[in-house]
């Protein structure tokens, strides 16, 4: 009776923990984000550095320091490149909004006929009511905001890696002063460990796939006449971090924007199709055979992370989700008290996936 007490107590007291700290997630939101955001661009960094001491001959030979300025430099390129990219469309799509207007009115009026509602009321609601109403040129000026918003971000989150990547020449000395027990310290430097390999791998494996599939999907938009066909290739590939959703939006945004731009339905079909066919051969086929089973976890946790996540700090939460929920299943799996949960959240319960080494016997407590 007082073990079965004990155990629902700590239930109770493990629910109101994480109530209070999914409370704290979603009121701090403006501070973790970038935190967590610089966290992951510090392990893009490292682990492009460690490419570059793994190219024959030339590798081994660079020094440390310069490996890590050709990454930053890396990095800074690709998002400069971003950054212009979305300013460049952006600006194109202020000169031809009157243009897509009259196409949206001219798409509609045309479903409408299709579906024989060119004279009903609701059709002329739409129309006079909210489309006429609704002029594209307003859009811009709040994209614009959240454009700048994001560059803000972008600052706060580079002036954090800046800081992260100073840090890390000390780390390995206050982890050996963090206890005087040598075995806590390997434990601590385990779990690190296998926090590093598992998220630097994920991070890296997605990152080269999402950039096959933007390459794949721009090839495919162009062949079309897809109007800013660059732009969508490289939201086709951001999406593609966020499980299951993104590569629903990723079809849906640029085969919405070919329903405006070109109104044939032959033409919207047959890209809508080929999008599809390379997000289901790349999701299926080349995705798994290159990820494998690096982060361990089961589809539903993915999937009610994405939700969880995404409740507490919506759309950078979804992209936040998988590497955060990993962290989480390495951390519990390292606790006997919490292993159960682990088992629970991983792929096919073998938590030994990706682990540096094996879980101390001791290991646990009361």
């Amino acid at each position: 009776m007082t073990r079965t007490r004990d155990r629902l107590q700590s239930v109770v007291h493990g629910a109101a923990l994480a109530l209070i700290v999914g409370w704290v997630l979603y009121v701090g939101k403006q501070v973790f984000v970038p935190m967590v955001f610089s966290v992951l661009v510090v392990y893009v960094i490292i682990g492009l550095a460690r490419a570059i001491t793994a190219v024959p001959v030339v590798g081994p030979r660079v020094p440390a320091p310069l490996r890590y300025g050709l990454s930053v430099l890396g990095i800074a390129f690709v998002l400069a490149a971003g950054v212009s990219l979305v300013v460049n469309n952006v600006g194109r799509v202020v000169q031809l909004a009157p243009i897509y207007q009259d196409k949206l009115l001219e798409r509609i009026q045309q479903g409408a006929e299709f579906f024989g509602l060119r004279a009903a009321p609701t059709w002329t609601a739409l129309r006079e009511d909210f489309l006429e109403q609704v002029r594209l040129q307003d859009l811009i000026g709040p994209t614009v905001l959240s454009v700048t918003g994001i560059g803000m971000t972008l600052l706060v989150v580079l002036l954090y890696v800046t800081f992260l990547l100073v840090e890390k020449r000390v780390l390995a000395a206050k982890l050996r002063n963090l206890s005087d027990d040598p075995r806590d310290v390997s434990r601590i430097r385990q779990i690190l460990d296998s926090i590093n390999i598992r998220t630097g791998q994920y991070l890296a494996v997605k990152t080269l796939i999402n950039v096959v599939l933007g390459v794949v999907s721009w090839a495919m938009m162009a062949a079309f006449g897809l109007e800013f066909a660059g732009f969508w290739a490289v939201v086709i590939a951001v999406l593609n971090y966020v499980p299951y959703i993104g590569s629903f939006l990723g079809v849906l945004f640029p085969v919405a924007w070919a329903i405006v731009q070109f109104g044939d339905p032959g033409t919207v079909v047959t890209l809508l199709l080929l999008l599809t066919a390379a997000q289901f051969v790349i999701g299926n086929f080349l995705d798994p055979f290159l990820m494998g089973n690096s982060l361990n976890l089961s589809p539903f946790v993915i999937l009610a992370s994405l939700t969880i996540w995404g409740g507490l700090w919506g759309i950078p939460g979804a992209f936040l989700a998988v590497p955060i929920t990993a962290v989480l299943v390495i951390v519990l799996s390292e606790f006997r008290g919490t292993r159960p949960i682990a088992v629970l959240m991983s792929r096919n319960g073998n938590l030994d996936v990706g682990r540096t080494a094996a879980l101390p016997a001791d290991a646990g407590g009361s």
